[in-house]
């Protein structure tokens, strides 16, 4: 019986903390005190930013590095004009103005995919075909500006594609021409080169020879008024299809 008794005791020893902590209605007391709420001259939390909140917050930061971007540049073609007038001994009006034009003048046999230029080595454009933008085009200017008296090589890479129709064996073959040309471009005037994408060799020549790239190469004086392209005088003879 005593030691019945001992248990008990210790029992109910052990459950008291428990019954001290249980208000009189039933439910448990909260096991950690609630926060205080903030007075009235507390800062509150910032709010989440919401998704659209957000969208405009990356914009704003585009829209900065945008016109950073753009002083850099400007500082920068401000640095390569007084380069180039150091270049040409300080007076632009002695230098040379080269105009380059891609010119179309092949049949519907053949889909432009892509072109790309380069002038002294340095690319001047590139462009892929997309949604027939580059194929119709029958004639564009790739570059028109000045550029140092003397020799000069323009670099071209045009892909086709051949359509079928008649010749339904080319129908998805590609076509990759390269080729280069050297020009003089003289003081004081513009050089006019007319890169032309042709077909050669007439009808009696077989569809993988056909494809060919031309050059046709103009002079005329500085300010002189002048129609297109010009009139053409001086073919060029570089081809290296490939």
């Amino acid at each position: 019986m005593n030691v019945r008794l001992v248990g008990l005791g210790v029992a109910l020893l052990a459950l008291a903390p428990t019954f001290a902590q249980t208000p009189a209605g039933g439910s448990p007391a909260a096991s950690a005190p609630a926060a205080a709420a903030p007075g009235p001259g507390a800062p509150s939390a910032p709010a989440p930013q919401t998704a659209d909140e957000a969208f405009q917050t990356r914009v704003k930061q585009l829209e900065e590095q945008v016109v950073d971007l753009k002083e850099k540049i400007f500082r920068t073609k401000a640095r390569l004009l007084l380069l180039q007038e150091t270049v040409l001994g300080g007076d632009i009006s002695q230098g040379a103005r080269a105009v380059i034009y891609h010119r179309k003048e092949m049949s519907s046999q053949f889909v432009l995919e892509s072109v790309a230029y380069a002038l002294d080595g340095a690319p001047i454009f590139t462009k892929v075909d997309t949604n027939d933008d580059l194929n119709k085009r029958e004639e564009f200017e790739i570059f028109n500006g000045r550029i140092v008296p003397g020799n000069h090589q323009i670099a071209v890479r045009m892909v086709y594609r051949g359509a079928g129709g008649v010749f339904s064996y080319t129908e998805g073959y590609k076509f990759k021409l390269q080729s280069n040309q050297t020009f003089t471009a003289e003081g004081g005037k513009i050089t006019i080169v007319k890169v032309v994408g042709y077909e050669k060799g007439g009808i009696t020549a077989e569809m993988k020879d056909k494809p060919a790239i031309r050059y046709d190469i103009t002079t005329t004086k500085e300010g002189a008024p002048r129609e297109g392209a010009g009139d053409q005088s001086q073919p060029g003879a570089a081809t290296n299809p490939q």
